[in-house]
C-alpha cells in the first residue's frame, strides 16, 4: 500500500509540473498569435488554428524533460531503485505511459500538417475566389489537402514495411519475405509506420533548424546587446529624405512646365519617386507614434538588463555550438560509422555541457530547470529567427512576420515550421548532452569484493556508486523513450549527424553577419518598400 502511494505521488509530481508547462503554454501562445496578427484580416479558424499548432510544439518540446524526470527519478542517488520502481512491470508501465505521451502528440502532430494546418490555410485562401460560398471554399479546399493526406499515407505505408531487422534466413522465399513484413507490422502494433512518418517530417525540420535556429541563435543576442537606433535620429533623418525626394520630384514636374510631355524614363523615375515618398511618409508617422508609445520608453529605460541577456545568450549559443561540435567529433572518431547512424552509447570526449547537467544532480531540481530552458531556448530562437528572416521557399520570401500585421497564412506556415523545428529539436538536445538524455540522473552500485586478512570470515563486497551509462547493465539503468524513438531507424540518425554539423556553420555565418550589420530600426520591419505580401498595407492612424 505505501508502494502504491509512493508510485502515484512520484508520478503526480512528474505530471503536475507537465500541466503547470501546458497552462504556462497556453497563455503564451495566445498572447504571441495576438500580437502578430493583423488586426484587419483575422479569422477566427485561423487564429484557433495557428494558437492550438503552436501550442502542441511547444507541449511536444515540453514531454522531454517529463521523460528525463520520471526515469530519474526511479532511483535514489545512491543508485538504488526506490520501493515502487523495485518491480520491473512498474517501470515498464511508466516507460510506456511516456511513449504513449509521445505517440499521441506525434500523431497530433501529424494531424495538423498533413490536415489539419493545410485544410485552414487553403480554406482562407479560396474566400476570395468563391464570394462567400461556404460549401465551395470547403470543398475546394479538401480537394488541395487530398495531396497531402496521400503523402501522408505514402509514410505511414513505408513506414509500416520497413523492417528494423534482417529476416532471419537471407535464402527464405519471396512469400516467407512477404510473411515476416506482415509479422514485422503486426509486432510493432504500426508504432513503426508512425516513426517514420515522424522521423520524415524531422529531417524537414531538420532543414528549418539549420535555416531559422541557427539564425536565431546569432541575431536574437546581438540585437539584444546593440540595441535599436535614436528615434529623434531617425525622424530627422526620414524628414531630410522624404524634403530630398520632393525637391527631386519638383525638378521633374519643371521639365513639363511649357506643356511638353515627359519622357519615358522621367515618367519612371516620377512614378519611382512617388511610391518612394510615400513610403517615408508612411515612416514617417510609425516613428512619430513609437516615439510616444510607452513601450518604447520602457525599452529605453531596461536597456542595462537587455545588455545583460544579450550576453548570456551569446555565451549559451557559444556554448551550444561547441557542446555540438565535440559530439559530432565523438561521434565520428568513437562510432561504427555510417551504417550504424554514427550512433555511440555515452561520452568518450568531455561534453561541457553534458557535465554541467550531471554536476547539477545534487541540487533538485536544477538540472530539470537546465534541461527546461535548454529546450525552451531552442524554440524561442527559432521564433526569433523566422520573425527576422521571414517564411521563405528557396530564394522567394513568401511573407514577413510583424506584429499587428501578419496575414493568417503566414502565421500558419509559422506554427507549421515550429512543429517541424520541435520533431528535430529532441534531437539536437540530445547531440547536445547524449549521456544526460539517455539516463538523466539515474546512478547505479557496482559491487566489487573487498579483500579479506581472514579467510574464515568469508567473502564480503562493497558498493560504488556510479553514473549510468552504456556499461551498466541492462536492468540497473533506464533508457528515456525519447533515445529510443530517435534511433529506430539508423539511416535518419546518419542524415540528422550530418546536419549538424550544418548546424555548426550556418550558426558561424549568422553570427559574422549579425556582427558586421549596424543597429536596426525601432520600427524594424513596419515599413518596407519591397511588400510582397501585403502584411504592411494596415496603415498607423
Amino acid at each position: 500500500m505505501a508502494v502504491s502511494t509512493t508510485l502515484l505521488t512520484e508520478s503526480v509530481l512528474g505530471w503536475s509540473i507537465f500541466a503547470v508547462v501546458l497552462v504556462v503554454i497556453l497563455a503564451f501562445c495566445w498572447v504571441y498569435i495576438r500580437k502578430y496578427q493583423s488586426r484587419q484580416e483575422s479569422e477566427v479558424i485561423s487564429t484557433i488554428t495557428a494558437i492550438c499548432a503552436l501550442a502542441i510544439a511547444l507541449i511536444t518540446s515540453a514531454l522531454l524533460p517529463v521523460d528525463i524526470f520520471l526515469v530519474s527519478f526511479m532511483k535514489y542517488p545512491n543508485g538504488t531503485y526506490k520501493e515502487w520502481a523495485a518491480n520491473n512491470e512498474t517501470r515498464k508501465q511508466i516507460e510506456d505511459t511516456v511513449l504513449y505521451g509521445y505517440y499521441t502528440l506525434y500523431s497530433i502532430i501529424l494531424f495538423c500538417v498533413f490536415l489539419w494546418i493545410p485544410f485552414v490555410y487553403f480554406y482562407y485562401e479560396e474566400k476570395d475566389y468563391d464570394n462567400g460560398n461556404k460549401c465551395l471554399q470547403v470543398k475546394n479546399a479538401l480537394k488541395y489537402t487530398i495531396g497531402f493526406i496521400i503523402v501522408c499515407a505514402a509514410l505511414l505505408l513505408i513506414g509500416a514495411f520497413v523492417p528494423l531487422d534482417a529476416p532471419p534466413n537471407q535464402n527464405s522465399t519471396q512469400w516467407e519475405k512477404v510473411q515476416y513484413l506482415f509479422e514485422e507490422l503486426g509486432s510493432s502494433d504500426g508504432l513503426a509506420a508512425l516513426s517514420f512518418s515522424i522521423s520524415s517530417l524531422t529531417l524537414i525540420g531538420m532543414l528549418a533548424v539549420i535555416t531559422y535556429t541557427a539564425y536565431g541563435m546569432s541575431v536574437l543576442p546581438l540585437n539584444l546587446i546593440k540595441g535599436t537606433r535614436s528615434i529623434v535620429y531617425e525622424r530627422l533623418e526620414n524628414t531630410e529624405d522624404i524634403e530630398e525626394v520632393e525637391h527631386q520630384i519638383e525638378k521633374i514636374k519643371a521639365k513639363c512646365e511649357d506643356g511638353r510631355p515627359l519622357s519615358m524614363r522621367d515618367r519612371r523615375n516620377m512614378q519611382e519617386l512617388e511610391a518612394k515618398l510615400q513610403v517615408l511618409r508612411r515612416r514617417g508617422r510609425h516613428l512619430e507614434i513609437a516615439e510616444r508609445n510607452c513601450c518604447t520608453k520602457v525599452g529605453t529605460a531596461l536597456r542595462p538588463i537587455k545588455i545583460l541577456l544579450g550576453i548570456f545568450f551569446i555565451l549559451v549559443a557559444l556554448l551550444f555550438t561547441v557542446a555540438l561540435f565535440i559530439s559530432n567529433l565523438d561521434k565520428a572518431l568513437h562510432s561504427a560509422g555510417i551504417s550504424t547512424g554514427f550512433i555511440i552509447f555515452g561520452t568518450n570526449l568531455t561534453n561541457p555541457l553534458n557535465e554541467l547537467l550531471l554536476a547539477l544532480q545534487p541540487v533538485f531540481p536544477l538540472d530539470y530547470v537546465l534541461i527546461t530552458v535548454i529546450t525552451m531556448y531552442f524554440v524561442l530562437t527559432s521564433m526569433a529567427g523566422i520573425r527576422n528572416m521571414g517564411i521563405w521557399f528557396f530564394w522567394i520570401r513568401l511573407f514577413k512576420i510583424r506584429p499587428r500585421r501578419t496575414r493568417p497564412q503566414a502565421l500558419l506556415f509559422l506554427c507549421m515550421i515550429l512543429l517541424l523545428i520541435v520533431l528535430h529539436t529532441s534531437y539536437m538536445i540530445y547531440s547536445l548532452a547524449p549521456q544526460y538524455v539517455m539516463y538523466g540522473s539515474q546512478k547505479y552500485l557496482v559491487q566489487s569484493p573487498v579483500p579479506m586478512t581472514d579467510v574464515t570470515q568469508g567473502n564480503q563486497t562493497t558498493g560504488t556508486t556510479k553514473i549510468c551509462d552504456a556499461e551498466a547493465p541492462e536492468d540497473q539503468c533506464t533508457v528515456t523513450r525519447s533515445y529510443l524513438f530517435l534511433h529506430k531507424f539508423w539511416f535518419f540518425s546518419t542524415i540528422y549527424y550530418f546536419g549538424n554539423w550544418a548546424f555548426i556553420v550556418v550558426f558561424l555565418i549568422g553570427l559574422t553577419v549579425s556582427c558586421c550589420k549596424g543597429k536596426k530600426s525601432v520600427i524594424e520591419g513596419e515599413v518596407e518598400a519591397d511588400d510582397s505580401d501585403l502584411s504592411d498595407d494596415e496603415y498607423v492612424h
